[in-house]
């Protein structure tokens, strides 16, 4: 799993690639936990590469929707697979986040 976090104006883009399942989640909350101290800026969570998340990879989006919200900052899911989109659909993550 790697994960990529570039500040693009005014926003962050956030790319993962890979499985983000229970075993790489330690590691990515590490790598994304900066981002939810700087969150005041849009968020983007750019999934192109994405080929699996977890429970644990979805509490991860959730934690960086939660402080986005909290400094009044937008979240945006792009370009998820057909299998992650299932995985929101049936968890309501659909209704939580924007996704493009």
């Amino acid at each position: 799993m790697k994960t990529t976090i570039v500040e693009n104006g005014n926003q962050w883009v956030v790319s993962f690639s890979g499985r983000l399942d229970t075993a790489a989640s330690v590691q990515t909350a590490e790598e994304v936990k900066p981002l939810l101290e700087l969150s005041h800026k849009e968020i983007i969570l750019d999934c192109t590469e994405l080929e699996y998340i977890s429970s644990s990879g979805l509490r991860i989006f959730l934690s960086i929707r939660k402080e986005a919200t909290a400094h009044d900052c937008k979240v945006i899911v792009r370009n998820i697979n057909a299998d992650i989109r299932q995985v929101f659909v049936m968890t309501g993550f659909v209704s939580l986040f924007e996704i493009q």
